[in-house]
C-alpha cells in the first residue's frame, strides 16, 4: 500500500485509499473466506425481477415483485393462474356448539 500511495498513476492512489478506508472489512473478509457471490445472485434475482416488472407504471410495484421473487415463498402458485396451496393442511369439518371439529 506504501508502493501505491507513492506513485504517481492515480488508479494506484485512488486503490490505496480505499484499501486504507475499508482495511478492516478486507482483512475479516479473507478471514472468513467470504466472497461477493451472495450479492451477486442477489444481483440477479433483482435484475430478473425488473424485467418481470417491465411496463408497470409505479416503481412500488417493481418493489413489490422484488420482494416477492427474492424472499423465495413456497406456498404460492409458480403461476398467477393456478390457486395458492394452503400454509397449513388442515381441513375443517364443521361446527359444534363454538368449537370448531378437525
Amino acid at each position: 500500500m506504501s508502493w501505491a500511495t507513492r506513485c504517481r498513476l492515480e488508479a494506484f492512489n485512488k486503490l490505496a485509499k480505499t484499501l486504507k478506508q475499508h482495511l478492516d472489512g478486507v482483512v475479516r473478509g479473507m478471514l472468513d473466506n467470504r466472497s461477493n457471490a451472495y450479492v451477486e445472485g442477489m444481483n440477479s434475482l433483482l435484475q430478473q425481477a425488473k424485467r418481470a416488472a417491465r411496463g408497470f407504471r409505479t416503481a412500488a410495484n417493481i418493489i413489490v415483485i422484488a420482494y416477492l421473487r427474492m424472499s423465495k415463498l413456497k406456498h404460492l402458485p409458480s403461476s398467477p393462474l393456478q390457486p395458492a396451496t394452503p400454509k397449513y393442511n388442515v381441513l375443517i369439518l364443521g361446527h359444534r356448539g363454538g368449537k370448531t371439529c378437525l
